[in-house]
This record gives C-alpha cells, sequence and structure tokens, in this order.
C-alpha cells in the first residue's frame, strides 16, 4: 500500500505585502489627515469670518442707534441753546462740548461721546414768563420759575437744559404738582445756576428751559479688542462687543451753519476741529463712522495689508472708506500689534446726520 503526501500550501501575506499595505495605508492616513486639517482651518476661517461680520454689524447698530439720539429733538428759534458759548453745569462752569450733540476723539482708534435726553415729550422748550427778584439761591419758593407752561416736565426729576442768549446751563428740577406753569429746581446748587449763567438778569421771554428727561453722556471705544460703551463720565466702561479692534470717524461739515450739505469731511484733530469752537461746532452736520472687526484666527502668512490710499477713488487693502484729495480718509493703523497682516479684518461704515443740526438749521 502506498500513500501520497499532498504538499502543504501556505496561507496569508508574506511580510513584503504586509510593508506594502502598512505603506498604502500610511499614505492614506496621511492624505485624509491633510484634506481634514485643510477643511477645518477653511472652516475656522469661514466661522471667524462669520463671526467679524456679526460683531460689526452689531458694534455699528450700537453705535449708530446712539448717535441717532443725540442732541435736543426741538431747538427754539430765539436764544438756542447751540448758539451758547458759556456752559455751567449744577452752577459750575464747564466747556462747550458739554452741549455738543456728538464729540469725536482723536487716535490711533477714535472714540465719541454722544450727548441726549430721554423724554418721552421730545424736550419741548419753553420760556420763562417771570422770574423772581434776586437769588434762586434761597429756600422754596424762591426756587420756583413761573414759566409759559410746564408741559412734558416731570414731577420727579429732570435734567433742565436753560439758554439765554449766549449762556447755557445744565441743572435739575422737576414740574410742581397742581400747576401747569411752576418749574421748581431741585436745591439751591441748582438754582444758582440761574445765577451764575446770567440768566437771572435776562427779561420774561428770553430765557428758554427745556426738561429733558435723564441726561445720556455715552462713550464708545475700543480696548483690548473690545468695543466698550459708558454712560456717564464718572461710571466705568464696560465691554459692549468683541473682536472689534479699531474705529475711525469724521465729523461733516457745511460751508455756513445755515446750510444742511455736507462739503467736506474732517478729523477730529487740529487747532480747529479737535475742540471746535460754538460757530464750528454748529458747521458740524454728520458723522462718519467706520468699525473694523477683525477674524480671531491667526493665518500661517500675511493675508492683509495697509490701505493703499486715503485719497483715492478706488483704494485697496484695510481702508475705512475712499476718500479725495478734499476729503482724504482716515488711516486704519492697526501696526501696534506686530502679527496684524496675519488677519482678517471686515469695515462697516455708515454716514449719520445729526437731527437737531438738520432741523435746526435757520436758526443757527
Amino acid at each position: 500500500m502506498s500513500s501520497k503526501h499532498l504538499p502543504l500550501r501556505q496561507s496569508g501575506f508574506t511580510l513584503v505585502e504586509l510593508m506594502v499595505g502598512m505603506t498604502i495605508g500610511l499614505l492614506v492616513a496621511v492624505i485624509i489627515l491633510q484634506v481634514l486639517s485643510v477643511f477645518e482651518a477653511q472652516k475656522r476661517t469661514t466661522t471667524g469670518t462669520a463671526d467679524a461680520q456679526t460683531n460689526g454689524s452689531i458694534a455699528l447698530f450700537n453705535i449708530g442707534r446712539e448717535l441717532q439720539q443725540g442732541g435736543y429733538p426741538l431747538v427754539p428759534i430765539t436764544n438756542p441753546a447751540l448758539k451758547c458759548t458759556a456752559v455751567t453745569v449744577g452752577g459750575i462752569a464747564d466747556t462747550i462740548s458739554r452741549l455738543s450733540p456728538v464729540t469725536l476723539t482723536d487716535g490711533t482708534s477714535d472714540s465719541l461721546t454722544v450727548r441726549y435726553g430721554d423724554s418721552l415729550m421730545g424736550g419741548v422748550p419753553t420760556q420763562t414768563a417771570a422770574l423772581p427778584a434776586g437769588s434762586l439761591s434761597t429756600a422754596a419758593p424762591a426756587r420756583d420759575v413761573t414759566v409759559l407752561n410746564n408741559f412734558g416736565c416731570s414731577t420727579s426729576s429732570d435734567v433742565i437744559l436753560i439758554s439765554s442768549g449766549s449762556n447755557c446751563a445744565l441743572s435739575s428740577g422737576f414740574a410742581t404738582s397742581g400747576t401747569t406753569s411752576t418749574i421748581t429746581f431741585a436745591d439751591a446748587t441748582d438754582a444758582d445756576t440761574l445765577t451764575t449763567a446770567a440768566i437771572i438778569a435776562a427779561p420774561p421771554g428770553v430765557t428758554n428751559i427745556a426738561c429733558l428727561g435723564s441726561w445720556h453722556e455715552v462713550s464708545y471705544r475700543v480696548n483690548a479688542g473690545n468695543l466698550e460703551r459708558q454712560d456717564g463720565i464718572a461710571s466705568a466702561f464696560v465691554a459692549n462687543v468683541a473682536g472689534i479692534v479699531n474705529i475711525q470717524a469724521q465729523y461733516g461739515i457745511s460751508a455756513t451753519a445755515n446750510s444742511n450739505q455736507v462739503i467736506q469731511w474732517v478729523d477730529p484733530s487740529g487747532g480747529t476741529w479737535a475742540a471746535p469752537t460754538t460757530a464750528n461746532r454748529n458747521l458740524i452736520k454728520a458723522i462718519r463712522i467706520a468699525v473694523v472687526a477683525r477674524n480671531a484666527k491667526m493665518e500661517a502668512g500675511n493675508v492683509s495689508s495697509a490701505c493703499s490710499s486715503t485719497t483715492a477713488s478706488s483704494p485697496t487693502g484695510l481702508c475705512a472708506w475712499a476718500g479725495n484729495a478734499v476729503s482724504p480718509a482716515p488711516a486704519i493703523d492697526l501696526s501696534a500689534d506686530a502679527n496684524w497682516r496675519r488677519y482678517r479684518y471686515r469695515v462697516f461704515e455708515t454716514i449719520l446726520p445729526l437731527r437737531n443740526m438738520i432741523w435746526s438749521k435757520d436758526t443757527l
């Protein structure tokens, strides 16, 4: 009997085949990781750009909403506050900027302050019918002022704007209960405002008094990559919107105070516009503002460049807007950050007329 032995057959992979398979697998894994890396970078860029667009829009909306309220809704034809050259606040002499609807401050990033009252009755001005003899700093009822009407004045507490000729004052008081023709100043210090501002000597019908409700002096600035807001000069700044790195603003000025046509845009700097006089302030008819929002993602290389020109009609790079030779656009300077070119930016800009200046051109 004979037996045949069948040859043994080997199964599986050889070492060479395993090495080839591992190499192919590693190559595929590397390719997948590269694709995921590129996709993730693009997603972060897209998401960051969307965030910058949202932040910039919200920042511009917040500032614009405040700017639209700046000033006094109704300005009397005779002796408007916008013509005052001397101002007291609570009986203490102050600068005329305390009555300016909007004040811009020049800087690497500009800041701005908006002033307005929030009376629901619009700050309707009334005239004094008669002023009591002597000083108003004595006790009531000497602090009572008779007016044509106290319509729109709160019976609790209002900021009161007083204007007579070139003298103005911000004080506090309230409409006297039970009468439609009396305003009472809150205390002797505020009553002294009338004497300090030389309004006490004015004859009846010359002094205007307007109840403005609560008085707001709201400031905006950029600090540490945030838009910050302050309500009240003694209050602290509070972060308002993140991702904002710069603000640029200019005054839009007219040729004459009683014109509403803006002929030039100027920076809030220099001997004229850093601290405008009353006459120059009344030439300001609008504010132009640009808000710069930044994508939080730092790119591997430079993706942004400085503005090519502040006077060209079609500039390239990081620009506030297109300027010209008469009205150069403000320059956006982010060079304090050595890596600023490695970020992407969105610029949001708008023009807002000052309502009290537009409405009151015939009184200026």
